[in-house]
Parts: structure tokens; sequence; C-alpha cells
């Protein structure tokens, strides 16, 4: 791909997993994302499912963890995994992303300093990295779906929302589903957007579903939630997401799994069903 630089390439179930970095305008840093061509983009272009990841994830763990190639070779899918959150910037603080503070990347473009000069993931998702896959990867920028665990879960939901028409399919594992109201969010958009709520509100999944005036994706939204998920009562508040998607006639399938905590064991045991859900809304 033009202006990429591969970081290495892996033969997978007869497709190709590789690792990419570039200079990203938006971001004024290197960004890494990967990709994964099953062996149809060979003759064709193929649908797209880009998959965002959680916090201390990078754009190799999905690929690495959850096992999803094997199933979209079957299905034909490309995998777009980018990366978390901007790195190596100086700022004081960044780190504290491994602890759900300031740092992480949460998908969106801040509006304070000193984050709001590299902590634009919303721009980079949207406005440079998927116009620049779509461009050089033989993936068809029509069919492009979107799912994503936990601040990705958040990311993919908000990001959809406040992108129609990008998203032909959407779906999320055990998101953040309303931000304004559990610790993480709010650390994460007070040094981020500022203490104004009201600007908080463009960035809550709960929040933006209650405004739509119809349901965004008639076809139905999938979300599974672990029981056993640590973060459930605090952080999650997947019934404030279910709560909004009746008030705005939207169908969702949120389906509670008893036993099953916050990490990739949960991930792997239902990704399958994420896969089919997309690959069905995709298709030709």
């Amino acid at each position: 791909m033009n202006g990429v630089e591969t970081l290495s390439a892996h033969r997978a179930f007869g497709g190709t997993q590789a690792f990419h970095r570039h200079a990203s305008r938006e971001i004024g840093l290197p960004m890494r994302f990967g990709l994964y061509l099953p062996p149809q983009a060979e003759a064709r272009r193929v649908p797209l499912l880009v998959y965002l990841a959680g916090l201390t994830c990078t754009e190799e763990t999905f690929a690495i963890k959850a096992g999803a190639q094997r199933l979209a070779v079957e299905l034909g899918l490309a995998l777009l995994t980018p990366d978390t959150s901007p790195r190596g910037a100086g700022v004081p603080g960044e780190d504290a992303a491994w602890d759900f503070g300031i740092g992480a990347g949460f998908y969106l473009d801040a509006t304070q300093a000193p984050w709001s000069r590299h902590w634009r993931m919303e721009s980079w998702l949207m406005a440079e990295l998927l116009p620049l896959v779509a461009a050089e990867a033989p993936v068809d920028r029509e069919r492009i779906g979107l799912v994503g665990h936990s601040m990705g879960g958040h990311g993919a939901l908000t990001l959809a929302l406040r992108h129609p028409g990008r998203f032909r399919s959407l779906s999320a594992l055990a998101p953040i589903c309303a931000p304004m109201s559990c610790p993480w969010g709010v650390k994460a958009f007070t040094g981020y957007l500022g203490d104004d709520r009201a600007a908080w509100t463009a960035h809550d999944a709960s929040e933006l579903m209650r405004s739509q005036p119809s349901a965004p994706y008639p076809g139905g939204l999938l979300i599974d939630q672990g029981l056993a998920d640590q973060f459930l009562a605090t952080q999650l508040h997947p019934e404030a997401f279910e709560a909004a998607c009746a008030a705005a006639g939207q169908p969702l399938q949120l389906r509670r799994h008893a036993g099953y905590d916050h990490g990739y064991y949960f991930i792997a045991s239902v990704i399958d069903d994420h896969l089919r859900h997309h690959a069905q809304r995709l298709g030709d």
C-alpha cells in the first residue's frame, strides 16, 4: 500500500495477516494497524469488518487471541484492526492509559490541551485510515461493518451513530454503553472534552441512540455481555443502551452469558456469531 510500511506478514488459513505502520497526518505520529485479507481478496474486493479493541490492546491483540481468521476465510471477510491509542507523544500522564485514565484513545477527538494535538482517534479512523485501506487494499468501501470490545465497543457504537451510512453493520462485545455515567468515561471525557457535560453527549452511545429519529440499523444490532464481567455493574451499563434502543425502535439482540468475564476467552467464545452477523448484512 502506498505510504504504508509493512512491519510483518504471516500466512494464515490461506490468507495473509499483515501489520502495518503509516505516518498519520491526523494524529501527527506514526500509527499502526493490522489487516487480514482472506484468499478471496486475491480475485475480487471483499467486505471489510473493522474491529476496535479495548484498553491495553494493540493492533495485534485481536488478530492473535480471537481466532477470527478461520471463519473470516469461510465468510470472505477482511479484518481491519487499528491500534487503540496514539503512542510516543511525550505527554505527561500518557501512560495512565493502563488504568483507564487519560491517555486511552476512547476513539474520539480531544478538544482540551495537551491531548488535542495528538488524540484525534475519530479523525484518524474515519477521515484517514478507512479511506486509505479502501483505496489501497482489495476491500469494498460500500460494505464495511464495525465491531468493538469494551472501550472499542464504545467506539464502535458511537462512531457508527455519529457517521450514519458509513457502516452497514454494527455489533459490540461488553461495550462501555453509557460513559457519561461511569468512572472510566467521566475521567476520560473530563480530560479530553472539558467540564461541559453537554459536549459529552455526542460521544455517549446511549445518549446518541436515544436521540435517533428512527432505527439506524433496522436489520438489528448484536451485543454480547458476560455476567461474570468484573466491570459490568460499575462501568459498562448495557441496560442503558438497551433502554435507549427500545425508545428509538432499534432492534437489539443483547445476549447475557452466565460465567463469562471481560477478557479474550469470552471474545473467542462468541466472535463467530459476530462475524456471521456482519457477513449476513455485508453480503452482495
